[in-house]
């Protein structure tokens, strides 16, 4: 069965207090962190905040609400060709198709802007979703690659030219047929949907290198 809410919270005070958590969902989760944790790892735009608290890479910045006009935007530096995941948490009340920037409502138009500061070229690179950390991402949870849109417009890079989506057991989205060289940035555009959203969910992202 899903849970909705993390322990201890009362969905009832997210759904008729807006106002005040507003202003206190962010201290809050700074709160949260574990002691002695940089908090600077934990970066909050629109109705979301992102942490590179998992480790192997380093975020630099984030922006936007998660429109396709203003999409939610994660620069980050990745030092090695190794998997690393990104946490993602709301910070407002979650209404799903409620006002972006305002309610966690499930639609994220998503930019992820990644340095390659591996010694290494990157020729292929997949992200993939998850509810729950290490555990693959089943249809019934409702998060995904936008899975409803079979032809979806929204899916691009500037460093490769074609992709591919998996869905069950894993919420797969793969790049491929291009290569990021050390020091170079590629950009990533897709659309995550979450028709029953959740507090936190995560991002990893895997770095391909040549095999031969």
């Amino acid at each position: 069965m899903r849970t909705l809410e993390p322990s201890g919270f009362s969905l009832k005070r997210f759904l008729f207090t807006p106002g005040l958590l507003r202003g206190a969902a962010l201290p809050l989760l700074l709160s949260m962190t574990p002691a002695g944790a940089d908090s600077q790892k934990v970066w909050a735009t629109g109705a979301y905040s992102f942490s590179d608290e998992l480790g192997g890479f380093r975020i630099t910045g984030v922006s936007g609400i998660g429109t396709r006009e203003d999409p939610l935007i994660v620069t980050e530096e990745l030092n090695s060709a190794t998997p690393v995941t990104l946490t993602i948490r709301t910070t407002r009340p979650i209404e799903a198709f409620g006002k972006a920037g305002e309610f966690a409502n499930g639609i994220m138009y998503m930019r992820i802007d990644v340095l390659n500061n591996s010694a290494l070229p990157w020729v292929e690179f997949q992200f993939e979703l998850q509810e729950i950390l290490d555990q693959p991402s089943v249809f019934g949870d409702g998060l995904s690659f936008d899975q409803r849109n079979k032809a979806p417009d929204n899916i691009r890079s500037s460093s490769f030219a074609d992709f591919d989506r998996q869905f069950e057991p894993y919420d797969r989205l793969l790049f491929k047929n291009g290569k990021i060289d050390p020091l170079k940035t590629a950009t990533f555009d897709f659309l995550m949907t979450d028709y029953t959203p959740r507090w936190t969910f995560y991002l990893v992202q895997d770095p391909r290198v040549p095999t031969g």
